[in-house]
């Protein structure tokens, strides 16, 4: 696996490409920059979104910070998956939260 710090690298023929909700509320230390600042150096557009494959997939579990980690054309854009993906991303996890709560499998079926 390589690393790499540029996201134009990392994109780079991608099938699939997941983005990941930056947690403004936990950047007070001064290291992360300006929100328009990730998004410049860090942020997924259209024109970096080009540079995957034809067919890319665009996830991201949300919520999302539109125009820092993912710009709205490309969050609502074709390729993207996000809504689907929060979608069902919370049913996943109300029947996770039903098992561990003592209900059994065939009761989350009916």
């Amino acid at each position: 696996m390589a690393v790499t710090f540029r996201i134009e690298e990392a994109v780079a023929g991608a099938d699939v490409i997941m983005m990941l909700r930056i947690q403004r509320e936990r950047q007070q230390g001064g290291a992360f920059p300006s929100a328009r600042e990730y998004y410049n150096l860090f942020g997924l557009t259209e024109k970096r979104v080009a540079g995957a494959r034809g067919d890319v997939i665009i996830m991201h579990p949300g919520p999302m910070n539109r125009g820092v980690e993912i710009d709205s054309a490309v969050a609502d854009g074709p390729y993207s998956v996000i809504l689907a993906q929060v979608t069902n991303g919370v049913a996943v996890r109300m029947a996770v939260l039903y098992l561990l709560a003592g209900g059994t499998l065939g009761e989350l079926a009916d």
